[in-house]
């Protein structure tokens, strides 16, 4: 039970990280210079971005979650079954971000999904 909580959670905080870390990276814009000092201000108003830093929390809980479920149960496991956040984070681009995901997009979503039913059995 407790190793379906941690994958949970693994699997739920990272999607959370990637959809909060995109919404304040399109909110601070494109980044289109190589210039240091110029790099160096995006940056400042990238590390004020709350939506980025919400992103940063939550992917930090996903990998303590990652590192302390991978402590108890078998990788072979766990890495398939937190493929699932490609399931969650889609879900998230579609309905928070507002994108448009294709036919093709969701049916590979679908099958990540019955990939891991599949190992999830007996």
């Amino acid at each position: 039970m407790m190793t379906a909580v941690m994958i949970a959670i693994v699997v739920l905080g990272g999607s959370a990280g990637d959809v909060f870390i995109t919404k304040g990276m399109k909110q601070t814009g494109e980044i289109s210079t190589v210039h240091l000092g110029k790099l160096a201000r995006v940056a400042m108003r990238v590390l004020r971005n709350v939506n980025f830093l919400i992103g940063i929390f939550f992917m930090a809980c996903s990998f303590f979650a990652f590192l302390a479920v991978l402590s108890w149960a078998d990788l072979s496991f766990v890495l398939p079954a937190t493929s699932l956040s490609f399931v969650i984070t889609t879900i998230g681009a579609k309905f928070v971000l507002k994108e448009e995901i294709s036919r093709l997009r969701l049916a590979g979503t679908l099958l990540v999904c019955v990939g891991v039913a599949l190992i999830s059995l007996p």
